[in-house]
C-alpha cells in the first residue's frame, strides 16, 4: 500500500522515535532514490570526462565570475544564475576538472531532493524509475556537469510541480510553500522566460479555481517567480535600456519568436548535435531517436493509468507543466538544442515510469512475461543507444575544445598575451582559454564599435580570427597571417612574439 501526501504529513505531526532510530528509516525509505542519484552522479564522472574544456555558453558564464579572464558580453537572453552557481570553485581556481566534479556532485543531490518531493505522491518504485528514466538520458548526464542552465531548470521544475502539489493538499506544510518559492526561484534565476512557461499551468490552476485557502500557495508561488526574475529585470534597466527592449533583443538574438514548428529541428539535435541552427540533414536514426516518438505515448499510458486508479491529478499536472515547457522550443523558435527540452524530460519521467510500472504488471501469466520482456529489451536498447551517442559527442567535444586550447597556446607565442583582444570567429571561448577580451562590432554580441576596436589593435595585443581561408575584414589584410587547428588568426602589430 502506498502512502498518500495526507498520510505522510499526519504521521510527521504525530510524536514519533528518538531522532536517533528515526534515521535509519529515512535512510531505507530514500534508498532508491539515492541509489539513483549516486548512480547520475558516478556516471557524469565516469562518462563525462572532468576535463573537458569549456563551451562557448559555458565560457560566457564562467568567465562573469572567474578571475583569470575577462568577463564575456552577457547578451540578452542570459540570466546571472548559472555564474552563481558556479562561483563557489570559478571565483578561486581555473581547473576545469574540479568545476565539472562540482557540478557533478551538485547536480546529484539536487537530483535526489527533487525526487525525494514526490515521495508518497507516487509509489517509491515510480518515483525511483522516473529518475533514472531522466538521469539516463545522453542530455542529461552531458549537461549535468556543465555551467548550463537548462538541467537547473528542470530540476527547479520537477520540485516545484511536487511541492505545489503537497502544498495544495496540505495548507498545513510549510515546507512545501517554501519548495514551491524555491522550485520557482531557482528556474527564474537560470532562465526567466522558461520559469514562466514550465508555471504557467499552476499559474492557471490557481487563478481558473480560486480558492481562498490556496492564496498562500498562489503568493508562494509569485513570490518564488519574482525574486528569481528580480537581478534579469533590474539589470534590464541598468544595461539593455529596458525590460521591453531586453525582451526584443532577446527574441532577435533567438532569430525572432514567433510560429515556427521546430519538432524536427529537434528530432535532428538528438543524435548528438548539441546546436542545430541552421538544423539540416536528416532526422536521427530511429534506434537513437526512438524514445523520442515514445516519451508522448508512455506519458498517455501514465495519465490513463492515474485516471484509473483515481489518483490524476498529479500526473496531469506533471503532463501540462511539461507540455508548457516544450511549447517555446517545438514550436516558436527556428532551430534547436536538445538541452532545451530538459524541463519537459524531467516532468514526463514520472508519468513514463507509472505507464511501465503498469505494463509489467499486466495480469495474466503469459502475457505479464511477454510485457516484462519488451520492457526489459527496450530499456536495454534505450540505453545502449543514451550511451552511444554520449561517448560520440563527448568525444567530438573533447576534440574541438583542445583545438581551442592549442590555439589559446599560439596566440601566446605569437605575442597576444594578456591583457589582449580577440575579434571574430569563435572569439568568445577562445578568448577565455588566452585570458583575452573578445569583441565584436557586428552580430548578436555586438559591444563595440569599429573605432573603438581600432584604437584598442594599436595600443593591446590583438588578433582577428576566421574560418580557414576567409577573408578577414579590411583593416587586418596586411597583418601576419597564421594557422593553429580549424582557424587562421591575423596578428595586428602591437603583439610582441616570444623572443
Amino acid at each position: 500500500m502506498v502512502d498518500s501526501p495526507h498520510a505522510t504529513l499526519v504521521g510527521a505531526s504525530q510524536a514519533g522515535p528518538p531522532l536517533a532510530a528515526r534515521r535509519p528509516g529515512r535512510i531505507r525509505r530514500d534508498a532508491l532514490l539515492l541509489a539513483v542519484a549516486a548512480a547520475f552522479t558516478l556516471a557524469q564522472l565516469t562518462l563525462v570526462r572532468p576535463g573537458m574544456g569549456l563551451g562557448w555558453d559555458e565560457t560566457v558564464y564562467v568567465s562573469q565570475v572567474s578571475p583569470h579572464a575577462p568577463a564575456a558580453f552577457f547578451s540578452a537572453p542570459r540570466a546571472r544564475g548559472v555564474s552563481w552557481i558556479v562561483a563557489p570553485i570559478a571565483a578561486w581556481s581555473s581547473s576545469t576538472a574540479l568545476l565539472r566534479i562540482f557540478l557533478a556532485l551538485l547536480s546529484g543531490l539536487a537530483l535526489y531532493l527533487a525526487l525525494r518531493v514526490w515521495r508518497g505522491v507516487f509509489p517509491k518504485r515510480v518515483v525511483a524509475l522516473g529518475g533514472a528514466l531522466f538521469a539516463s538520458l545522453w542530455v542529461t548526464l552531458y549537461y549535468g556537469p556543465q555551467a548550463m542552465p537548462n538541467y537547473w531548470v528542470a530540476i527547479g521544475a520537477l520540485a516545484c510541480a511536487g511541492c505545489f502539489l503537497r502544498a495544495r493538499a496540505d495548507r498545513s506544510d510549510r515546507a512545501a510553500l517554501w519548495g514551491v518559492g524555491a522550485g520557482a526561484a531557482l528556474m527564474a534565476l537560470m532562465r526567466p522566460t522558461d520559469a514562466v512557461w514550465a508555471t504557467l499551468p499552476l499559474l492557471g490552476l490557481l487563478l481558473c479555481v480560486p480558492r481562498r485557502r490556496h492564496l498562500g500557495l498562489l503568493a508562494a508561488l509569485l513570490a518564488g517567480l519574482a525574486a528569481g526574475t528580480a537581478p534579469w529585470v533590474i539589470e534590464a534597466y541598468i544595461s539593455y535600456g529596458g525590460l521591453g527592449q531586453r525582451l526584443a533583443d532577446g527574441s532577435r538574438i533567438q532569430g525572432g519568436l514567433g510560429w515556427n514548428i521546430a519538432v524536427d529541428d529537434q528530432l535532428r539535435s538528438l543524435s548528438g548535435r548539441t546546436l542545430c541552427r541552421p538544423c539540416t540533414g536528416p532526422p536521427a536514426h530511429i534506434a537513437v531517436a526512438a524514445w523520442w516518438y515514445a516519451l508522448p505515448l508512455f506519458a498517455a499510458l501514465g495519465t490513463l493509468v492515474a485516471v484509473r486508479a483515481r489518483r490524476p491529478a498529479p500526473t496531469l499536472v506533471l503532463v501540462a507543466c511539461a507540455a508548457s515547457a516544450a511549447v517555446p522550443y517545438l514550436f516558436m523558435i527556428g532551430y534547436a538544442a536538445p538541452r532545451f527540452l530538459l524541463p519537459a524530460y524531467a516532468l514526463l519521467a514520472i508519468p513514463v515510469a507509472d505507464g511501465l510500472a503498469r505494463l509489467v504488471r499486466v495480469p495474466g501469466g503469459k502475457w505479464r512475461t511477454v510485457a516484462v520482456t519488451l520492457v526489459v529489451v527496450g530499456l536495454a536498447g534505450h540505453l545502449a543507444g543514451q550511451f552511444a551517442v554520449l561517448t560520440r559527442t563527448v568525444n567530438r567535444t573533447v576534440e574541438a575544445r583542445r583545438d581551442w586550447d592549442r590555439t589559446a597556446v599560439e596566440l601566446h607565442r605569437l605575442g597576444v598575451r594578456p591583457p589582449c583582444v580577440l575579434t571574430g570567429h569563435l572569439a568568445i571561448p577562445i578568448g577565455f582559454y588566452a585570458g583575452c577580451s573578445s569583441v565584436y562590432t557586428e552580430g548578436n554580441n555586438t559591444n563595440v564599435t569599429r573605432a573603438e576596436l581600432l584604437r584598442t589593435s594599436r595600443r593591446t595585443p590583438f588578433a582577428v580570427l576566421t574560418p580557414p581561408r576567409a577573408a578577414p575584414p579590411d583593416y587586418a589584410r596586411g597583418w601576419p597571417v597564421h594557422r593553429s587547428g580549424h582557424l587562421d588568426f591575423y596578428v595586428a602589430p602591437s603583439a610582441r612574439p616570444r623572443g
